[in-house]
């Protein structure tokens, strides 16, 4: 019987050390992520800063009522002027950018000035900038351009022939900021697989996925292992639901793909607003800021920021006592706050709007306030996410982790295909169509319908 063969010890031990190479590199990718996960804490500590600031200066009284409606406008001219002076890329939510920077016919100084650490750091500063004023945006979105930033930054440390490229560093990286600001690393993969990357497959999978992971886990040290808006406690869903349902789905995605559709025609320009804008950009933004801010002052603050307390209230209670317009006010001030040119992510808003229309349908069909709203809320949350984006699995794979739905994934996973679905008759892919303002070949752009 032949006996397997053995190398000697110290074949193994050389073999080990030629590839001493591979460990350092891994190491030196896992190192960032770390880093991206610590990144995107800071971040999210800052923005909290921000929001709670803001809400103290307008809380005091009338004159912090007062003070609100110049304090947004002038915030937002400044922020726009510093977005134009110094990091023009920074604009937007971010998403379109990393999509943009990941096709293989970008050049890579083309990509660097759509993702870069620099730019990173820009965008943490003025989206909380944003925040402080006011606006209606959010910090999830431009999350993934500054973890998709960091990430990048690792290949200066990378050894020549490591085989790691800038795609998958920038895709690990936008994930893992997903993964690590939502506190849902499953829902950062999705997101990777769904609206980042157009390569059939990953050529360090396990390393990426390694990488998504290891940031979450630290924001998880930071914050704690618990969902992002707590655990959803819904009744037995029973079949009196389906029409109410069908309902919250079928607007959601209408109001979806209308926001997408908005948000990609105010980009496109044309129309004589949009050139008055060119023309007077700091002017067109205190307009958008002074609009937001009177928004903001006829439903007491409810609009301003990501919307996490009016939607977080909605889930635990189904009842909150907002104002009965705040659906809509809310969709116009996002709509707003994004077409002012300021960094502005529109992800964590999209879950208060759609929130908002779960809970204007409970209303309508008489339950408000009974624990069957807490559904319709939850399957508006991931209706209108899933139309803006038209990233239907990533929707239902967050919404799912951030309110603990388990007990609602046929019915999460039903809603969101059926929003996106309507969507996509209305309206184009919105984070597509954008990205190619920022330099993808057209060719990309998949079917709307």
């Amino acid at each position: 019987m032949p006996t397997p063969d053995r190398s000697p010890s110290w074949r193994v031990l050389f073999q080990a050390l030629r590839e001493g190479h591979r460990w350092r590199d891994q190491t030196v990718v896992l190192v960032y992520a770390v880093l991206t996960g610590l990144t995107v804490v800071g971040f999210t500590m800052l923005t909290e800063v921000a929001t709670d600031t803001y809400m103290q200066l307008r809380g005091a009284g009338t004159f912090g009522a007062l003070l609100a409606l110049v304090w947004t406008p002038l915030l937002t001219v400044a922020i726009l002027m510093w977005t134009r002076r110094f990091a023009p890329t920074a604009a937007g939510s971010g998403i379109p950018q990393v999509i943009a920077a990941l096709h293989d016919e970008i050049p890579p100084a083309q990509a660097s000035a759509l993702v870069s650490l620099r730019l990173a750091l820009h965008k943490v500063v003025l989206t909380s900038a944003g925040m402080l004023g006011g606006l209606s945006i959010g910090r999830e979105g431009p999350t993934v351009q500054v973890g998709a930033g960091v990430m990048q930054h690792a290949r200066r440390w990378l050894s020549p022939g490591s085989g790691i490229d800038a795609h998958d560093l920038m895709v690990a990286g936008a994930a893992a900021g997903v993964a690590a600001a939502f506190n849902t690393p499953l829902g950062g993969i999705v997101f990777a697989i769904e609206q980042l990357t157009r390569r059939r497959h990953l050529q360090h999978s396990h390393l990426t996925i390694a990488a998504i992971v290891l940031a979450g886990l630290v924001s998880i040290s930071v914050f704690g292992n618990h969902s992002y808006f707590g655990a959803l406690v819904v009744p037995r869903l029973d079949w009196a639901l389906l029409g109410p349902g069908l309902v919250v789905a079928l607007v959601a995605g209408l109001a979806g793909g209308l926001f997408a559709t908005l948000m990609v025609v105010c980009a496109q320009g044309g129309d004589r607003i949009s050139q008055w804008r060119s023309r007077h950009p700091l002017r067109f933004a205190a307009a958008c800021g002074l609009a937001v801010a009177v928004i903001g002052a006829v439903t007491g603050g409810a609009t301003a920021g990501a919307g996490y307390h009016p939607t977080r209230a909605l889930l635990e209670h189904g009842e909150d006592g907002l104002p009965p317009l705040y659906t809509l006010l809310k969709f116009v001030a996002t709509w707003l706050s994004a077409w002012s040119g300021v960094p502005a992510g529109v992800f964590a808003p999209s879950l208060a709007i759609g929130a908002g229309l779960g809970h204007d349908v409970a209303r309508l069909v008489g339950l408000a306030g009974r624990p069957e709203a807490v559904a319709l809320v939850a399957l508006g949350m991931v209706g209108f996410l899933s139309a803006s984006t038209q990233g239907p699995i990533t929707a239902f794979i967050i919404v799912m982790e951030m309110v603990s739905g388990q007990a609602m994934v046929l019915s999460l996973m039903a809603c969101a295909l059926l929003s996106g679905g309507v969507a996509r008759l209305v309206s184009p892919p919105m984070y597509t169509e954008l990205a190619l303002r920022w330099g993808m070949p057209p060719a990309t752009r998949p079917p709307s319908g």
